[in-house]
């Protein structure tokens, strides 16, 4: 009861992480609004202005708080090795591709090419491995999987307790 409890605050920081980070960036928070906007129009509201505008002012605060959580799950893996590799390079695509600094939105399709390379890469991975086209782990039979699922829960510190 308690690993699961653990290993669900872990999964939500890395979530927190990336939500606050997608709602740091303009573009991103003038995407959404106009999404809803659309689909409120779809319906047969009409909205004026942005309902969303509220967010531009505290983009930075958002977007700072995402990069605490993320080096947050980064040091939980360094130390407990109990976050997916994957979770943290989507996290990381996300945040990269969310930066909200005016200084830097020369810069936006960079970060924007750069932060979606690598939530692409995370998701292509994540789906290869549960399609089963992993080669180390489609060859083995269902009780070696069921032994490897048992050593890698071992390894975790923080989900022993």
């Amino acid at each position: 009861m308690l690993k699961n409890l653990k290993e669900r605050i872990v999964g939500i920081t890395g979530s927190i992480s990336g939500v606050a980070s997608v709602m740091g960036s303009w573009q991103v928070c003038h995407s959404v609004c106009l999404a809803i906007v659309a689909l409120l129009g779809i319906i047969g509201i009409s909205v004026a202005g942005m309902p969303l505008a509220f967010l531009t002012e505290i983009a930075v605060p958002l977007w700072l708080i995402a990069m605490l959580l993320l080096i947050v799950v980064i040091a939980l893996k360094l130390k407990k090795n109990c976050v997916s590799n994957r979770m943290i390079m989507f996290n990381s695509g996300v945040i990269i591709a969310g930066i909200p600094f005016q200084q830097l939105q020369g810069f936006s399709a960079l970060f924007w090419t750069a932060g979606g390379a690598l939530v692409a890469v995370s998701i292509f991975l994540f789906a290869r491995e549960k399609i089963g086209k992993n080669s180390k782990i489609s060859k083995r039979s269902d009780s070696k999987r069921a032994n490897v699922r048992k050593s890698n829960e071992k390894s975790c510190e923080v989900c022993k307790k």
